[in-house]
């Protein structure tokens, strides 16, 4: 049986032990952060996503798929988070850009027949309140999957579910109806 100190670590990880899971992070941190880097270019980023990365490890129980090669896996893995993070930055980007020529567009068309959608979205999602509100926020602003929203209000995910489809209902009823 092969005992190299990675294997040692995945058997304590898998019984549980958090010096172990200490150890391992203690061990790839630094070379996971430059390995995010070389792909975002962004330190802050890079380590921001290892540091989720290893909650995720723990939380998660990530550590029960490591078999055989642990920095192999770990660098995959890392490499396919940092795809898609930028692969999510890349698309909110680009609805921004959307947005913003669909905004001109509109604004050129017909100078004085524009409503100010800014204003009226805002004003709308004022006047909504609790968790439909805190539903809305976190996954089309802060940009947060429904299941680590839902996490973070302390609700399932089904919950959740109810919560943001409430409050879009209310908020296209609020916009629809407002007259500015």
């Amino acid at each position: 049986m092969n005992h190299s100190p990675d294997t040692l670590l995945v058997e304590q990880l898998k019984e549980g032990d958090q010096t172990a899971f200490d150890a391992l992070f203690v061990k790839y941190y630094k070379m996971l952060c430059v390995n995010a880097y070389w792909f975002l270019q962004n330190e802050q980023e890079a380590k921001d996503l290892i540091q989720t990365f290893f909650m995720d490890i723990w939380d998660k129980k990530l550590y029960l798929q490591f078999d055989g090669d642990v920095k192999g896996y770990l660098h995959t893995a890392v490499k396919n988070r940092c795809l898609n993070y930028i692969k999510k930055q890349k698309l909110r980007y680009e609805h921004q850009e959307a947005f913003s020529n669909l905004q001109e567009n509109t604004c050129q068309a017909q100078p004085d027949a524009v409503p100010d959608y800014y204003k009226q979205l805002h004003t709308s999602l004022n006047d909504i309140s609790g968790q439909k509100k805190m539903a809305i926020q976190m996954v089309y602003i802060q940009g947060k999957r429904y299941q680590e929203a839902a996490e973070e209000m302390g609700i399932s995910i089904n919950s959740f579910k109810t919560h943001l489809k409430r409050g879009l209902k209310l908020l296209r009823f609020a916009v629809n109806s407002k007259k500015y």
